[in-house]
């Protein structure tokens, strides 16, 4: 199961917070696939074949701060072990284009991620898309998180979505050490 974390609606679409649902909407859109609410996951979902495996989308429809409430319902409901959960978020502490894949941890004040490890624990993977900080001395993090990327970010970040749909059939079939060698050199010589 893959989730991407968002925030629900076209006003957000834009936004740095969402560049969980830019992932998901990247795969769906080179699967040939498309996302249907199901309000009892609370969220937009899909199923699509990624090497040979179905793998379920998952994009909450609840708000950033109770994405744990629909990981949770799909995963209870399908029976999909905690392991086998890749959820993709924004990450300030990335610079634009930069991609981290790892395995448990802290929330880091990801609103997001602290509600899944609420429901679920720290032991799911994660794919950290990169949105760097706020330039400006003591700009609100909200407001940057909810604010659009200069268009020269946006290009980094979607580069760096294209190369992590790339390295998929490697996290889909367990090659977790070759996918982050592949994506954490990214943009290295």
């Amino acid at each position: 199961m893959i989730v991407g974390l968002g925030n629900p609606g076209a006003q957000y679409e834009p936004t740095r917070h969402n560049a969980g649902f830019w992932f998901l909407d990247e795969i769906a859109r080179q699967a040939g696939a498309s996302f249907r609410i199901e309000s009892k996951f609370h969220a937009e979902v899909s199923k699509v074949n990624l090497g040979g495996s179905a793998v379920w989308l998952l994009k909450p429809t609840t708000f950033m701060n109770r994405s744990g409430q629909a990981v949770v319902a799909l995963a209870s409901y399908y029976k999909v072990d905690v392991e086998s959960i890749l959820v993709a978020h924004d990450e300030l502490d990335l610079p634009p284009g930069q991609l981290r894949l790892k395995q448990g941890g802290g929330h880091a004040g990801h609103n997001g991620l602290r509600d899944i490890i609420s429901h679920l624990g720290k032991e799911y993977h994660r794919l950290r898309i990169g949105i760097g900080r706020p330039q400006q001395s003591g700009r609100p993090v909200a407001d940057y998180v909810l604010g659009s990327p200069s268009k020269i970010d946006r290009e980094q970040i979607e580069d760096a979505v294209d190369d992590a749909v790339r390295s998929l059939e490697l996290i889909v079939s367990g090659e977790m050490s070759k996918a982050m060698n592949r994506l954490h050199s990214r943009g290295k010589v």
